[in-house]
């Protein structure tokens, strides 16, 4: 791979990672005080919604456009471009109203299924999600298929902070007003809504500032006779794409239907069942976080990827493609263990208790198993290989769904952790079968996986050091502000023996360092 080109689409990845883990922060603060404020029994109405946006968000975010900006990096000029847009705009725009009208006209039902009738008026609300999908998606794609990350990365930032803004108001509203935890969740979904307008607004902005005339399709649609091949692929590919990028939040949807059910099935009382949901829930952000870089790291290879398999470069998509596993694998299976080490004091410190602690442990592992299938579903899409990915996708969603029931009423909510590790390991399980074998090397090149092990091996011996070391002088710690402190200093301890590890047996080349932000400035400290 060409050293500046991989250099440009790196600095991509650093402004996405940069912007998401600003969202994300975000995300996981705002649900500290909602849930302090609300309770678990509010965190749990919450949460229950929170997937149906997931999915629309996704689609805006990450699925579709990701799809967008491998279509227009195909196109060979402007006018290509614009032909393509301009036809899958009106698709996109169908399928999100169609989305809108499932699940505002269902909301009854689906609330029925779910065990809750009055969760019905939050589903309503956060049904309109969907009708922003095609002017997200679209803006973001044509500025990403340019190699334009700065419009996307501001825009999802501001989505946030408004979002986050109008929860924040809800909860303070539940304590102060009385409001019951169903208005106050109404109320708080209606901020997905404000805050999916002011990002329109934004990027309606860059798109006259930078590139004027390029949104022509969201007026001068092109429906002609070949726009059902265009149609076929947006489906097919798109359709994959946006599977992946919201996979875990089917996973989560499935929990929406199953976990309480189960509970109050197995014994629970409704109201019981409900907090151990809203206990569980708490995982969510956590496994959110641990993914940014991951979901970074594939929007910028991708369309790099998608060029060198159209021009036939062989040796470099494959070098790109075990690079990009390499670093995916280095990063989520380091968030995976040292979040799983050290959750006890997150936990404490951001929900106020120890409740969870070997459910939560147990959930933030999908972060390894999660990220990793995400970069082998994205260098399959890549090749244009959509079979291996759906039949993968299709086992481990049903491995999921036939699990959480059974599991959850034998060993209530670790079960449906368990239950999630199982479906996505069989995901990956047969990703990696089918993958090329070329490209499943990257594991044992310069004994890759061997060290990763070491490195992995080493940080988790200095974190349990660590909590030997506070459990032996400190106790058991009752004060949030202690908690904080004790994962801070941990987070930095870890990470820090992580890094100086995997530079000490070389895990990565010096070409890989390079790739990475501020890996150049990380080899001269170890000069």
């Amino acid at each position: 791979m060409a050293h500046k080109e991989m250099r440009t689409m790196m600095q991509g990845a650093a402004i996405l990672t940069v912007a998401s883990f600003i969202a994300k922060v975000l995300s996981a603060v705002y649900r500290v005080p909602f849930q302090n404020l609300v309770g678990d029994e509010g965190f749990y109405v919450y949460q229950q919604v929170y997937p149906i946006y997931g999915i629309a968000m996704t689609l805006a975010l990450s699925g579709m456009p990701q799809f967008i900006s491998k279509v227009v990096a195909e196109q060979a000029d402007i006018s290509g471009q614009k032909k393509v847009l301009q036809q899958l705009f009106p698709f996109v725009f169908v399928i999100a109203g169609l989305c809108w009208a499932f699940f505002f006209l269902g909301s009854h039902e689906i609330a029925f299924m779910m065990g809750d009738y009055r969760l019905a008026s939050l589903i309503q609300v956060v049904s309109f999600t969907f009708l922003l999908v095609p002017v997200l998606s679209f803006y973001r794609g044509n500025f990403q298929g340019h190699l334009l990350m700065i419009p996307s990365a501001v825009s999802q930032v501001m989505e946030q902070i408004v979002r986050v803004g109008v929860i924040l108001i809800a909860a303070y509203s539940f304590s102060q007003f009385g409001w019951s935890v169903y208005q106050t969740g109404t109320i708080a979904m209606g901020g997905a809504l404000l805050g999916g307008i002011v990002a329109a607004g934004i990027l309606w902005y860059y798109d006259r500032k930078i590139r004027v005339g390029s949104s022509a399709y969201l007026t001068q649609w092109k429906v002609e006779k070949g726009s059902g091949k265009l149609f076929g692929r947006l489906v097919i590919e798109g359709g994959m794409v946006s599977l992946y990028s919201a996979f875990l939040i089917l996973f989560q949807l499935i929990d929406s239907f199953l976990i309480k059910n189960s509970l109050v099935a197995a014994g629970i009382s409704d109201s019981a069942a409900k907090i151990d949901k809203g206990v569980y829930d708490r995982g969510q952000p956590l496994v959110q976080l641990g993914l940014v870089v991951a979901l970074a790291l594939s929007s910028s290879f991708l369309p790099a990827l998608t060029k060198y398999f159209m021009s036939r470069e062989e040796g470099r998509f494959l070098q790109a493609a075990k690079i990009f596993l390499r670093l995916t694998t280095t990063i989520a299976a380091a968030a995976s263990i040292g979040l799983a080490l050290l959750l006890p004091y997150m936990n404490f410190a951001l929900f106020k208790d120890y409740q969870g602690n070997g459910v939560l442990g147990v959930y933030v592992c999908s972060i390894a198993f999660m990220a990793i299938i995400q970069a082998y579903q994205s260098i399959l899409q890549s090749q244009n290989r959509f079979v291996v990915s759906m039949v993968s996708a299709g086992i481990g969603l049903l491995t999921k769904l036939f699990l959480t029931s059974p599991l959850t009423f034998a060993w209530g909510t670790i079960g449906a952790s368990v239950s999630t590790i199982a479906g996505l390991v069989a995901t990956l399980f047969f990703l990696i079968l089918f993958s090329k074998k070329a490209i499943n090397q990257f594991a044992v090149e310069n004994h890759f996986f061997r060290k990763l092990i070491i490195s992995l091996g080493s940080m988790g011996f200095v974190l349990l050091c660590y909590q030997g070391v506070i459990a032996l002088f400190l106790g058991v710690v009752s004060h949030r502000g202690q908690a904080l402190l004790i994962t801070i200093i941990g987070v930095l301890l870890g990470g820090g023996t992580f890094i100086y590890i995997i530079i000490k047996i070389k895990l990565f080349t010096i070409r890989e360092w390079l790739t990475l932000p501020f890996g150049a400035k990380i080899l001269r400290m170890k000069r």
